[in-house]
């Protein structure tokens, strides 16, 4: 099974698609009135739906963020800005990754995250005219209160826990799940080690913010996500949908 796609209304399809090819290196696929965007290999692909109304992003939803991980956020951050984009100040957090924020033209948020931590960047990382040419989407971040519920449906699909973390000045945690046999190199999955190795998969995560007994709002444009090789359409342990992908 493989994280086939995440569903998202929008406003404008195909300019957001645009978007998203011209600034972040994507290719675009028209399926009807939909867009497809991604990067070739195995992570997800974003699907583009018509019939939004407006998305505004709040740290009280459900649905965050997709992260697209690449070797060299510098450099993307720096291209993206000379294309007019407003992108935050990349930066180390924490013992997390080196990073940075911005928004797409209907205000979903992205984070770019790179490889290796600040300072372990190899020296030919990335060449400037392809900055996305090792781009992959790394996850999509929801929100949750209840790990515990999002463990048990994530491992009765078939999902592997790969990483957790703590963010403990910011008060919650993070996790990591993935369609994998995959093992880290550390089996301590809160070790620091293990993150530049997660950041470094070609391949799409699941990853819950969690802050213990939070309630979150669903997000009416975000459409759930579509999996490969899922028979059945299913609801995860919030009541989004799972549905079939390829």
């Amino acid at each position: 099974m493989r994280m086939a796609a995440l569903r998202l209304r929008v406003t404008d399809p195909n300019g957001l698609a645009a978007f998203y090819r011209d600034a972040l290196g994507m290719s675009v696929q028209a399926e009807g009135a939909n867009r497809r965007v991604g990067y070739p290999g195995q992570d997800a692909d974003l699907l583009l739906m018509p019939g939004g109304g407006g998305y505004h992003h709040d740290r009280g939803q459900r649905y965050w963020k997709i992260g697209i991980t690449l070797p060299n956020v510098d450099l993307a951050a720096d291209i993206l800005r000379q294309k007019g984009i407003e992108v935050s100040a990349p930066g180390q957090f924490l013992d997390i990754g080196y990073m940075c924020h911005l928004s797409d033209p209907e205000g979903f948020v992205i984070e770019l995250l790179q490889h290796d931590f600040e300072g372990n960047r190899p020296a030919e990382a990335a060449g400037p005219d392809t900055p996305f040419a090792e781009a992959h989407i790394g996850q999509i971040t929801l929100r949750t209160g209840d790990i515990a519920a999002e463990d048990a449906f994530c491992r009765s699909q078939g999902m592997t826990l790969l990483s957790m973390q703590d963010v403990e000045p910011y008060g919650f945690d993070l996790h990591f799940y993935a369609f994998t046999a995959d093992a880290p190199p550390n089996p301590d999955l809160w070790a620091v080690e293990n993150r530049e190795w997660l950041w470094k998969r070609r391949y799409t995560t699941l990853e819950f913010q969690h802050i213990p007994s939070a309630r979150f709002a669903p997000v009416p444009d975000y459409l759930g996500i579509e999996v490969e090789g899922l028979a059945d359409p299913r609801e995860d342990a919030f009541g989004d949908p799972w549905l079939p992908g390829s």
